[in-house]
């Protein structure tokens, strides 16, 4: 059975698919290894992004984006992570915790002012809302911002920043009077700075770093929205954040599927292809079919979700499933290539090492348990 209704709805889907296939192939692909190497993002790439529009892909086209919808955004992701999830997490940070976040809850000024920036890639942006003592528990904040004539004062610290590095302006939740609230903060604004490199085991095209606020001043005008808006903001935001990490989960499992296949064929032990032994046919069988699982749901759930129409049941459980689809599958990958899938010399351990975040950015696995219980149980109470 097709599937492609699903993957490719319309032909402009169809269209943006080989679009970023083929730059995923012919550009991505022969960089990743080394920036892997290096652990720092390729600004000149990232930037190409933004030439090929999809820096602003879901961002309407009367504020300058490509005006697409979620299922966009999930192909421009899914199709990134095949060769470099780190150079994508990269691009999910700054495309989906930025820029879709901003434009959904920015004003008319703001916009105007900051989208064509970002969208061109001139700008990198980043969003803080990790703190050292607060991650999933993010009502437990302790960042904060007093009001102060024509300005606002923020004072704490946000970890584990994505684009922390290269990013001139972030999206920041600080609580003003014990309410979440959003910001814009840039490098320009004093009492802002970044830490030092932090250091990660996998996703290393991509860059994270902390963000210190001390007595930072900004202008009242970088409020966004209003006072004790930003919770909503933040949960409206993450249903795409989880949709797209999924995708980076379903990219991951794709292509150690296609290697998988290839090496099963080429590969010969006792005189055949190591593809004719049930432990290898086990590996292959069981990774295409949970792949494909995870892609159906993480594309079923995308083409319902809009800034007006919430589904995080149907979010919290693409991401809960697909992410540990594409460590296992990285995982089956490398034990059938064997020694071979060990070494830095082939992308399966690079791929493996990526994979491991998903279980936990944007939410881990235990958070989005929680949320599908409880979700569940108010759709379905005891009478």
């Amino acid at each position: 059975m097709s599937y492609d209704h699903l993957f490719n709805p319309t032909e402009e889907h169809r269209m943006l698919r080989d679009m970023v296939a083929d730059f995923t192939r012919n550009e991505v692909e022969p960089q990743a290894a080394e920036f892997d190497e290096k652990g720092v993002l390729n600004v000149e790439l990232f930037r190409k992004l933004g030439d090929l529009g999809l820096l602003g892909i879901t961002v309407p086209e009367e504020d300058g984006g490509a005006g697409m919808d979620a299922v966009a955004a999930v192909i421009v992701h899914h199709e990134l992570s095949k060769s470099d999830p780190g150079f994508c997490l990269a691009y999910l940070a700054h495309s989906m915790l930025f820029v879709n976040n901003f434009a959904n809850s920015a004003n008319a000024e703001q916009k105007a002012r900051v989208l064509p920036k970002v969208i061109s890639g001139e700008w990198i942006g980043g969003m803080g809302m990790t703190e050292p003592g607060a991650g999933t528990d993010v009502l437990g904040m302790s960042t904060t911002a007093v009001r102060d004539g024509d300005h606002y004062v923020l004072n704490g610290s946000k970890t584990y920043i994505t684009n922390g590095e290269e990013a001139f302006c972030f999206l920041v939740y600080a609580k003003v009077d014990g309410r979440i609230t959003s910001f814009l903060v840039d490098r320009d604004c004093p009492g802002f700075s970044t830490g030092t490199h932090l250091d990660k085991i996998g996703m290393r095209g991509s860059t994270m770093t902390e963000l210190f606020f001390e007595d930072c001043r900004i202008p009242a005008s970088y409020l966004i929205g209003d006072e004790g808006g930003g919770l909503t903001h933040m949960m409206r935001n993450l249903e795409i954040e989880r949709l797209t990490l999924a995708a980076m989960s379903v990219g991951i499992a794709d292509r150690c599927v296609d290697i998988m296949v290839r090496h099963g064929q080429e590969r010969l032990a006792f005189g055949q292809p190591i593809n004719r032994f049930g432990q290898i046919q086990r590996y292959i069988a069981d990774g295409y079919a949970q792949t494909e699982a995870a892609k159906c749901l993480t594309y079923n759930v995308a083409k319902d979700v809009t800034p007006e129409n919430n589904n995080r049941i149907g979010s919290d459980a693409a991401k809960l499933f697909a992410a540990p689809v594409g460590k296992q599958v990285a995982d089956w990958a490398m034990q059938v290539m064997g020694g071979s899938g060990y070494c830095r010399e082939y992308p399966v351990e690079r791929l493996w090492r990526d994979a491991k975040l998903l279980e936990i950015g944007g939410g881990t696995l235990e958070s989005h348990q929680k949320n599908l219980t409880k979700d569940l149980a108010r759709l379905h109470p005891v009478a």
